[in-house]
């Protein structure tokens, strides 16, 4: 098998970067230093095909690895033929390979194992070979035995019958068949074992869908209805296509002895519904599941890197408001860097009294003073709806300070927080104050205080916790990776957290960083970094590019230019007129006009370069620093409140998506219960899927179609109206 061939035929690029990216991954390098710096190696490849790549990559080497095992397995059997050996060699899937090794594998003692045992296989040979004109009762009166423990012909003709049930259950075209029309022509069904019980599984009491169409969703649903044990879920096969099938197949046509035909006919129906119709039923409904997490995983991705890549809000004295009841509002206050500038408990919500209120106001309105703060973000938990209405009430008595709040999504705060991370990080403070601290820098930088939480909690998924948590991780894990890699850190200020998804730096790694930062004071070249404990010229080559210094010896470190290419960099520079003194935050603006279309190609020859890696400097240069999250859609501040109870249909209103499932896009609209604007309302167009149309992040327009408080719904429309 020729595995990058395979890979670039699927990925539809050209042979030679597949084979360059697979040399690269072997040799240790990461998918974000590939991406960013290898682009003229592998003809500028990007972080998802390179992952696309890589995910191939192991799963085809695994499977030759099978491959290798089943062919030795065969081998020492004496069963090996050339024929089986192509047939394996161009299996393509592990399932199409474990088909072609079923009739070989070790099997417990199963009923045509005994049968064999006894000495029935020859008699199972001859029928089925259907050339004897005899009666079943005479063929099989020759092997009664017994002490084999055949004691008379009907169990000579019965142990028969599984040897070829057996056989027919092991004969992989036979199953591919099966299989293959199950998933064409067959449905899923699911009923209630209660039907009077209450609960979200009610649409699939009574459902039916053919495989064919059934969505992602349905079978996570149906598979957790099941879990549950409130749903009986199963596959409903065309019996009678098979069943005719088989016959075709297993019955000679020139076989005139019916008694012979009835007994085949029996073994085959055996062999169905006894061997193969339970275990594709098993396959399928794996497929199906795989298939559908894949899918979930893909949309959990998509969601967690439009999460994390939402703009930081810079340059704000920012309040966090852990809303509570009982034991109080959380809060904490921090300056424009991040840094706990104090911390309170307040008690402005049920139960309490008009003066306690009172005074929860006031002490908010004395720090917004004191600490001239102009951001409130409050958490949208328990207690949130209350503590904005204060907050709403407590900003209307001092406009002058101009101070809006917004609602900050605090999924996985509570397990943060509650973290042997977060103790380390804030050993000073208790939980509740992690918890608004993290209200307050999640706004203010939303990547880099996410990060510290596992991708699984943050809430932008769909039956996350159904699924394959060692994939889903994995997958999560590559996201996180790409955005922190794409926006790159301040070497000199981020968190250990943060640092361990930088390409090439390991846990280990990152906590040594952090160690040498503490005890040498901040870093002032990327050099530097090579007096890091366990960090080699490996680990640094990775990580170099994506590690920002500001106020450095040499400003490109404060830029995305790989020290491999300061030489290019600095060479560039001096032809147009520059030094590295004039790389700033301002940049170059006019560097790229500088250079003609035709330009890059023959500078690129000048400076022994690829001219990818030349465009990437230029561009670097134009813009030193520039975050690619400035981009995305500001979040909506706030001053005013709104209810639930305030909605009427036909009502037009700005939002924020939160969520994108396959059946639509969660959108927060400020009354603390996100509206669904279901596939269907998202376009005036035919949509495959809402991906197509949103991002979480994306501040939309949509209008009311439909409020419900008492179940807590509300529907949504972006259609044009």
């Amino acid at each position: 098998m020729n595995i990058e061939a395979i890979i670039a035929q699927e990925l539809q690029v050209r042979n030679e970067q597949v084979v360059a990216a697979v040399k690269l991954i072997d040799e240790g390098s990461t998918i974000p230093f590939i991406a960013r710096y290898r682009k003229d190696v592998t003809g500028g490849l990007d972080d998802e095909q390179l992952r696309s790549l890589g995910e191939r990559l192991t799963y085809l080497r695994n499977l030759e690895e099978r491959k290798e095992a089943v062919i030795k397995s065969i081998d020492e059997q004496g069963k090996l033929t050339d024929e089986l050996t192509r047939q394996i060699a161009e299996a393509m899937t592990l399932v199409t390979l474990e088909d072609l090794y079923r009739p070989y594998k070790q099997k417990k003692r199963t009923r045509a194992i005994i049968a064999k045992e006894k000495g029935l296989e020859p008699l199972a040979s001859l029928l089925l070979l259907q050339m004897t004109k005899k009666s079943l009762e005479q063929e099989a009166s020759g092997y009664v035995d017994e002490q084999k423990g055949v004691l008379d012909y009907k169990e000579a003709l019965a142990g028969a019958s599984d040897i070829l049930a057996e056989n027919f259950s092991d004969d992989a075209d036979l199953r591919k068949y099966i299989r293959d029309l199950t998933k064409k022509e067959g449905s899923i069904e699911s009923h209630a074992k209660d039907a009077e019980l209450q609960s979200v599984y009610e649409m699939y009491y009574d459902f039916e869908e053919p495989i064919s169409k059934l969505t992602g969703y349905r079978t996570l649903a149906m598979n957790r209805g099941e879990k549950e044990k409130i749903l009986v879920v199963s596959v409903q096969a065309p019996e009678e296509k098979i069943l005719r099938y088989l016959d075709k197949k297993i019955i000679n046509k020139n076989n005139q002895n019916q008694e012979l035909r009835d007994f085949l006919v029996a073994s085959y129906t055996d062999a169905y519904h006894r061997l193969i119709a339970p275990s594709v039923e098993r396959e399928i409904r794996s497929e199906l599941t795989e298939k559908a997490e894949d899918g979930a995983i893909d949309v959990f991705g998509k969601n967690l890197k439009q999460l994390l890549m939402q703009p930081p809000i810079a340059g704000h004295v920012v309040l966090g408001w852990d809303p509570g009841f009982r034991t109080g509002c959380k809060i904490a206050v921090v300056d424009e860097t991040g840094k706990v500038l104090d911390t309170t408990v307040i008690y402005p919500t049920e139960p309490t009294t008009p003066r306690k209120i009172r005074a929860a106001k006031d002490e908010i309105i004395s720090l917004i003073k004191k600490y001239k703060i102009t951001l409130i973000a409050l958490g949208n938990g328990t207690a949130s709806r209350e503590s904005e209405q204060v907050i709403v009430e407590l900003l209307s008595e001092i406009p002058e300070c101009q101070v809006k709040y917004v609602i900050v999504n605090e999924a996985g705060a509570s397990v943060y927080s509650a973290s042997k991370l977060a103790s380390e990080e804030f050993p000073d403070l208790n939980v509740g104050e992690r918890s608004s601290t993290s209200m307050a820098r999640r706004l203010q930088d939303p990547l880099a205080e996410l990060v510290k939480i596992d991708p699984q909690s943050i809430g932008v998924g769909q039956y996350q916790h159904d699924m394959n948590q060692k994939k889903l991780s994995e997958a999560l894990g590559g996201v996180v990776e790409d955005c922190v890699n794409k926006v790159g850190v301040d070497l000199n200020t981020a968190s250990a957290s943060l640092l361990t998804y930088i390409s090439g730096i390991s846990k280990t790694v990152a906590k040594n960083i952090v160690r040498y930062r503490e005890e040498n004071g901040r870093f002032n070249s990327r050099r530097e970094l090579l007096k890091v404990s366990k960090l080699g010229p490996k680990a640094y080559e990775q990580c170099a590019g994506f590690l920002r210094i500001n106020d450095g010896k040499n400003p490109l470190d404060a830029t995305s230019v790989h020290p491999e290419s300061y030489q290019v960099a600095e060479e560039l520079l001096e032809k147009f007129g520059y030094t590295k003194k004039d790389v700033s935050f301002a940049g170059l603006p006019e560097l790229a006009k500088k250079i003609s279309k035709d330009g890059y190609a023959s500078l690129a020859k000048e400076f022994d370069c690829g001219e990818l890696t030349l465009r990437d400097i230029v561009k670097e240069l134009e813009k030193p620093g520039r975050d690619p999250r400035s981009d995305m859609p500001q979040p909506i501040l706030r001053s005013d409140v709104l209810e639930m109870k305030d909605l009427k249909p036909g009502m037009k209103l700005k939002g924020t998506v939160r969520n994108i499932v396959d059946f639509g896009a969660f959108v927060d609209i400020g009354v603390h219960q996100d509206g669904l604007v279901h596939i269907s309302e998202l376009s005036n167009k035919f949509i495959k899927h809402p991906l197509d149309v949103v991002s979480v992040g994306d501040i939309v327009d949509v209008t009311v179609l439909g409020v419900d408080e008492k179940k807590k719904k509300i529907s949504l429309s972006m259609k044009n109206q």
